[in-house]
């Protein structure tokens, strides 16, 4: 597949242009392994439940510039 150029098109055209390709494809023939299901389960229960901790944005990036 050859990739076309897109330096053309304004950042509005391209946000548009990623929003109808994300939503073409089929959500329906993503396949997700039984773990991955579980694990993301898991992770959405602890949320629900309040025992899962959140961070901002900013204390990620600071986190892996610390790690570096």
């Amino acid at each position: 597949m050859k990739t076309k150029d897109l330096s053309k098109y304004s950042d509005a055209e391209k946000i548009f242009l990623a929003e109808q390709l994300w939503d073409s494809v089929s959500k329906k023939d993503m396949q997700i392994s039984d773990e991955i299901k579980t694990e993301l389960d898991l992770r959405l229960q602890k949320l629900e439940e309040g025992k899962s901790r959140l961070y901002s944005w900013a204390e990620v990036k600071k986190h892996i510039n610390s790690v570096r």
